[in-house]
């Protein structure tokens, strides 16, 4: 049966056409699928689990958990990993939506091949600034000073961080946003030579090539849903990335 990979769809209540599109293809395609890999920045921004239960903020988001729910009810098995928008999503999101939560980078074993997933965002190594904030808002100990305060305020300040970095990529170079070579041979290295690394982030869908130590594989990334979407199908027989019209 076929598997999908997704990545940034960065849902939110601005952008409800993009949210129905998705809604849409999981009726449509993964309710016949196996499994569904969601590889980060499925929101546009997430401050917390407790974002589901607030009556403003939540219901937004609820249709998106139920569907997930629904398909993790009838065997579609759901996998999910952070990116730099959604780092928040916890426990709570996961049981609510029936998924299983990744570290990354994760492997998997399909088509015949091996597969590294990653959401990307830390092979953007050129990006210092981000890299140092990426160390910040990752720690134990930040996270937990973060979420003990009002939701509210959590908004706030995501509002306020998604403005800063607006700017910020304004005036960066597409090359220093993008991942770094070294960086993806080193993660390519360090997990026994994969077949195909597979990540999202960047937003620019294409298959790279590579060879790294005399081992030949592909660096694959996947696109963001907006007009369209670039997504990874894969069977028993091959996998392939598929454009989806929004």
């Amino acid at each position: 049966m076929t598997t999908w990979i997704i990545s940034d769809l960065h849902l939110s209540a601005q952008r409800p056409a993009v949210t129905q599109a998705f809604l849409r293809w999981l009726d449509t395609e993964v309710s016949q699928a196996s499994a569904l890999y969601i590889l980060g920045d499925f929101f546009e921004v997430w401050v917390g689990d407790d974002l589901l239960q607030d009556a403003e903020y939540g219901r937004a988001f609820l249709p998106v958990v139920q569907a997930l729910r629904a398909l993790s009810a009838q065997g579609v098995q759901l996998y999910f990993m952070h990116g730099n928008r959604d780092f928040l999503i916890g426990e709570a999101f996961a049981e609510a939506c029936g998924v299983t939560l990744l570290q990354d980078p994760a492997r998997l074993q399909m088509a015949g091949k091996s597969l590294l997933l990653s959401h990307g965002d830390a092979l953007c190594t050129d990006d210092v600034a981000y890299q140092q904030f990426r160390q910040q808002v990752r720690s134990p100990a930040w996270q937990h000073a973060f979420l003990s305060q009002p939701l509210a305020a959590r908004i706030a300040f995501a509002q306020q961080a998604r403005s800063q970095s607006a700017q910020n990529k304004a005036s960066q170079s597409m090359q220093i946003m993008d991942v770094n070579g070294e960086a993806v041979n080193q993660l390519i290295r360090d997990n026994h030579y994969p077949d195909v690394l597979l990540h999202g982030h960047t937003h620019r869908p294409a298959i790279h090539p590579l060879l790294v130590d005399q081992h030949a594989c592909e660096r694959w990334v996947l696109g963001d849903w907006h007009d369209t979407a670039v997504v990874a199908r894969l069977d028993a027989a091959a996998m392939q990335l598929v454009t989806l019209s929004l």
